[in-house]
């Protein structure tokens, strides 16, 4: 005769809380997929198909996260973007 034993473990789980940020780049019908492309290159240090995948994600579905970070990483690469003429926003 065997006798099993039945343990019971408590196990506490650490949630980590996001404290990372987006940038949402918008469709426009003003600039051009080059100056698009061109600016993320430049704003976001995206590589070039980076940048291209992203201008279409945009032209396609209205809107794209083009770089997550800290808030203040992304500042002002957002100020660049949107002085470039790029509608942009940090969510």
């Amino acid at each position: 005769m065997s006798i099993k034993e039945k343990t019971s473990e408590e196990v506490l789980l650490e949630e980590a809380v996001s404290t990372q940020n987006e940038i949402v780049v918008y469709n426009d019908d003003v600039n051009t997929f080059d100056h698009v492309i061109e600016t993320l290159i430049y704003a976001c240090d995206h590589t070039a198909e980076q940048a291209e995948q992203c201008s279409l994600i945009v032209h396609y579905n209205g809107k794209c996260t083009v770089k997550t970070g800290d808030y203040d990483d992304l500042k002002p690469r957002c100020t660049m973007l949107l002085e470039a003429g790029l509608s942009a926003e940090i969510v």
